[in-house]
């Protein structure tokens, strides 16, 4: 008699058969297609450390020379698997309201020809370590998340350096590019992708990149991005520092929200939010604004947004995708704990890439599936601001304004405050 849990592995396996015959047709031979297949099911299966050696073991191959020819020397390309991959997200986990997120983790590493490998911060390990850095970009909806692109960071010391990088087998035309530069062009593939992306959320080190903000405001993307609390927030009437602007924010104007749950239930901080001001006479389909999230623990804890978003946006929207940025951390996690992410022994470029892809692969694959069974059940410290307060309220919403100079129509460009923002409450 067939059990519950029988027919849960049925699924489970079909579903899998499905996306590696999808995959499959980019490879042109049988051979690299059943060394890809056997990679993945390794990846997914109970293999104590994910290298070669390893998962040939679980695949009953003798030795691991095959899984190590399909990283290093078989004719296929990993960015077409990762096209595929982001078709089955939209398919599986995509939801109108989506956000991409990006962000990148640190692998540390030994020696020193590891493709993009130096002494270099990294956040995984919270301080400066021998590691390569990736770039990755998440997609997360009320369905899941999973990752959805990659890129490995390259050094000067590896871009100044042709024969290190012909070593490594980095393809000649690769020049350096910062993370930022590697975002942009993540976020371009994923907007021309069949991802359906409403928002762009990412961390201060690529929120605080002008360029960054404005590709996204030409595709009428709309983001919310945190930013360090020096950044300059610009209006027709000056700029200001954006702890500046939000300091001097009245007690009425924070509001206590939940911006999604934790791993410890609902993620609850205080938070101000104000339009800021357009060129007078314009009527905007979008608008920017800026957030502050304050800790009820620590209320001298204070991180700082810059948004854009479409006119109708209310507070917690925004406040819901601040939250999503921790959604990337949980894959990473996700994906080096069960899916090998992090368990590579490839030095060269090419090898690193379809790891790493074939492990983001197989961690979409867990996310499809958790989202599957998600739908079945349901079938079943701030300095204080040296200017008067230039928040105040009129008509039941708080608005931000600086009186004008003496014999002038303009407000004091000089001063430390924004001029003539609204801020709505939720």
């Amino acid at each position: 008699m067939e059990t519950e849990s029988d027919v849960e592995a049925g699924l489970w396996d079909a579903e899998l058969e499905s996306l590696l015959l999808r995959v499959g047709e980019r490879f042109g031979r049988v051979e690299p297609r059943r060394r890809m297949r056997d990679y993945v099911r390794g990846l997914l299966g109970p293999v104590g450390r994910k290298n070669s050696w390893q998962l040939a073991e679980h695949a009953g191959n003798a030795t691991p020379y095959g899984l190590q020819r399909l990283l290093s020397w078989c004719q296929w390309e990993a960015d077409e698997i990762r096209d595929d991959l982001q078709d089955y997200v939209a398919e599986r986990l995509g939801q109108p309201d989506g956000v991409l997120i990006i962000d990148d983790t640190g692998f540390l590493k030994k020696g020193a020809v590891s493709a993009g490998v130096q002494r270099q911060y990294s956040g995984t390990a919270g301080r400066t370590e021998n590691c390569q850095i990736g770039v990755f970009a998440a997609y997360a909806s009320a369905k899941g998340r999973a990752l959805v692109d990659r890129e490995l960071y390259l050094p000067k010391s590896w871009t100044e350096d042709p024969d290190r990088c012909r070593t490594a087998r980095i393809p000649e035309d690769k020049s350096f590019a910062t993370k930022p530069e590697l975002a942009r062009a993540m976020v371009r593939r994923a907007l021309d992708s069949a991802l359906p992306i409403a928002w762009v959320t990412a961390d201060a080190a690529y929120g605080q990149e002008w360029h960054f903000r404005r590709m996204l405001e030409e595709a009428g993307v709309g983001y919310v991005l945190a930013v360090p609390k020096s950044q300059q927030v610009k209006s027709p009437a000056g700029g200001w520092r954006i702890d500046h602007v939000l300091t001097g924010a009245p007690a009425e104007a924070w509001e206590r929200m939940s911006c999604g749950n934790g791993a410890k239930g609902p993620r609850v901080y205080d938070w101000a939010a104000a339009k800021l001001p357009t060129i007078e006479g314009s009527d905007p389909t979008h608008y920017r604004w800026v957030l502050a999230r304050r800790s009820l623990a620590r209320p001298e804890e204070i991180a700082y947004y810059l948004a854009f978003a479409p006119a109708d946006v209310t507070v917690s929207e925004l406040v819901r995708v601040a939250g999503a940025r921790w959604a990337i951390e949980e894959c990473f996690q996700a994906a080096k704990n069960e899916c090998g992410l992090d368990q590579y022994e490839v030095r060269r470029y090419v090898g690193w890439y379809r790891h790493i892809t074939l492990a983001m692969l197989a961690h979409t694959f867990l996310a499809a599936m958790a989202a599957h069974a998600l739908e079945r059940g349901a079938e079943e410290t701030v300095r204080a601001a040296s200017f008067p307060s230039p928040w105040q309220k009129s008509d039941g919403s708080w608005t931000l304004s600086i009186p004008a100079r003496p014999g002038t129509s303009h407000p004091d460009t000089g001063s430390t405050g924004p001029a003539g923002a609204a801020a709505t409450r939720p």
